[in-house]
């Protein structure tokens, strides 16, 4: 299929799983009656946890996972490909917990999980430090989404800042994507817009990037702003700072003549590095 409809729904996940997924499924039924077929979530769709025991708490086994099942039955439901951001599950033998990305196809099955690669590790000048690999066990596997609407390269939020993964993604023959975030207000005010643009433009691809948005418990904030972005580096649909949804046509086509036009996937050399 190279003409469809792909949608980003936008939410404000707290603390209580059931109700962040009635909300989640209520934009993507809207979105469905919309025309969308491919339809997207941000991370932490099922649950925003504040603190690494909250995190853990939260979390399941993949196969007794409630979000899990719950978009399964949405996908089959809507008859539609889901892109669930993330869920948090727990891993065998792990303190911590694998922030793992979902493709389900419309028959419910899931097509591909992928584990979050880059962890936000860092110690600031005025003497804070983060250690998000303290709670989240790292990835160590790219992993594509082979759909109905072609291949989709799978990430989740930081990994944004690593070009090095979407350009394997494209030579690797994907044509779209996928980005879901929890982009903090900070940082998305800075750089959010910049990165997805850089990404699509660098490697001829479509972004769909479903994010989170406003105040969380914790007092964490994030940046909303949804985007589907063609291969020019255009803003199809922006999701601005509120939850609900947005939609894009996508014509697949377009990267096929974008590429043409700048045919950087063909164009790279090898080079000693410095």
């Amino acid at each position: 299929m190279t003409r469809f409809i792909a949608a980003c729904v936008q939410v404000n996940s707290r603390d209580v799983m059931s109700d962040n997924l009635a909300r989640a499924a209520t934009y993507a039924r809207d979105a469905h009656a919309a025309g969308a077929r491919l339809i997207a979530f941000p991370e932490n769709v099922s649950m925003m946890s504040f603190g690494g025991d909250n995190v853990r708490a939260a979390a399941f086994p993949q196969e007794e996972h409630p979000g899990l099942g719950f978009f399964a039955d949405l996908a089959r439901e809507l008859q539609s490909t889901l892109i669930v951001g993330s869920l948090h599950v727990k891993v065998a033998g792990e303190d911590r917990v694998a922030n793992r990305c979902f493709v389900i196809g419309p028959d419910g099955n899931v097509i591909t999980s992928y584990d979050k690669i880059h962890m936000f590790d860092v110690d600031l000048a005025n003497g804070e430090s983060y250690r998000e690999s303290k709670i989240f066990r790292p990835g160590d596997t790219a992993k594509l989404a082979e759909t109905e609407f072609g291949k989709i390269g799978v990430s989740v939020c930081y990994d944004v800042r690593f070009p090095h993964l979407f350009r394997d993604y494209a030579k690797a023959g994907a044509k779209i994507l996928s980005i879901p975030a929890a982009f903090t207000r900070t940082t998305g005010q800075a750089h959010w817009h910049t990165l997805l643009k850089a990404r699509a433009i660098e490697n001829g691809c479509f972004v769909i990037a479903a994010a989170q948005c406003g105040d969380h418990p914790g007092g964490r904030q994030t940046f909303g702003h949804s985007l589907i972005i063609d291969p020019w580096g255009e803003v199809l649909a922006d999701g601005r700072t509120d939850p609900g949804f947005v939609t894009a046509e996508i014509d697949l086509s377009r990267v096929d003549e974008i590429r043409r036009m700048v045919p950087s996937l063909q164009n790279g050399q090898t080079y000693k590095p410095c």
